[in-house]
Parts: structure tokens; C-alpha cells; sequence
């Protein structure tokens, strides 16, 4: 008979999961739900929160079941660079614009990687920034200030 495994990487994965949306439609529960066909402003959140259970526990149980590798060493200079990148954007993206804050956020998550030159996070902001504001801006049309208040003299 086989031992029960669980690999630690998928199972710690599944349960950040579980917990997280376990979180979320506790909050959800706060707003007003309303229906299927009219809903209310915490209808699609515990939707969402829902299915971050689900998929949770589908890790889960598949974690039981492949035996993986132990659970190495967490990431820290990822998590220093990447996490803060969007809050840098949603702090600035008003006062700076959308064109220097997205630049700015990606030259800042860049440097999640130890292998990152200086010149090609330049780089690789800026032709990330001239796509964006392709997408964006021209092809969507969307309404936002490239150059926000803070810039413009």
C-alpha cells in the first residue's frame, strides 16, 4: 500500500488559494448580493472568490496525488519589485499620466530578476510603454491622459 504524499510547493499553493477566496466571499457577504439577473455589488466578487476556492482545492487534490519536489526558498527579490509595481501605478497613473507611470512600473518590476541590466530595463520599458499606448490609446481609444497634471507646466 502507498503512502500518503503531498507535495508541499502545490498543497501551500492550494491552501493560499482556498484561504484567499475563503476571505473574499467572507467579505463579499458585507454587500448586497441581489440576483442572478440583477446583481448586486457583491454578486461578482464572491463569484470570483468562489472560484478561487475551487481551484484551490483542485491543487489541493492534486497535490495528493504527484509527489513534487520540497518546498525550496521564497523568492524575495521577486516579491520586493513585482508587488509594489502596481500600487507604484495606481498611485501615479493620475498625477504623472499613463505614459510615465507604466514606464516607471516596469522598470521598477524588471528588476525582479537578478539577471537585468539597467540599459535593458530601459529597453524593454520603454518598447513595453510605446505598445501599451498603441494598444491602448490609439487602438481602443481608451480616455486617458498620457501626460498627467504633474508634468505639464
Amino acid at each position: 500500500m502507498k503512502s500518503f504524499t503531498i507535495d508541499p510547493v502545490n498543497g501551500a499553493c492550494g491552501a493560499i488559494f482556498v484561504a484567499l477566496g475563503g476571505f473574499f466571499a467572507f467579505q463579499s457577504q458585507q454587500l448586497d448580493l441581489g440576483t442572478t439577473f440583477r446583481m448586486g455589488p457583491g454578486y461578482f466578487p464572491l463569484v470570483l472568490a468562489l472560484v478561487l476556492v475551487l481551484l484551490g482545492l483542485v491543487v489541493v487534490v492534486q497535490a495528493t496525488r504527484i509527489k513534487g519536489e520540497p518546498l525550496g526558498p521564497i523568492a524575495w527579490r521577486g516579491a520586493l519589485f513585482i508587488l509594489p509595481a502596481p500600487i507604484l501605478f495606481g498611485v501615479t497613473v493620475r498625477g504623472l499620466g499613463f505614459v510615465p507611470s507604466l514606464f516607471l512600473t516596469c522598470l521598477l518590476a524588471s528588476f525582479a530578476s537578478s539577471r537585468m541590466t539597467v540599459p535593458l530595463a530601459l529597453i524593454l520599458s520603454a518598447v513595453i510603454t510605446a505598445f501599451s499606448v498603441a494598444v491602448f490609446s490609439y487602438g481602443l481609444g481608451l480616455p486617458f491622459r498620457n501626460i498627467g497634471p504633474w508634468l505639464s507646466f
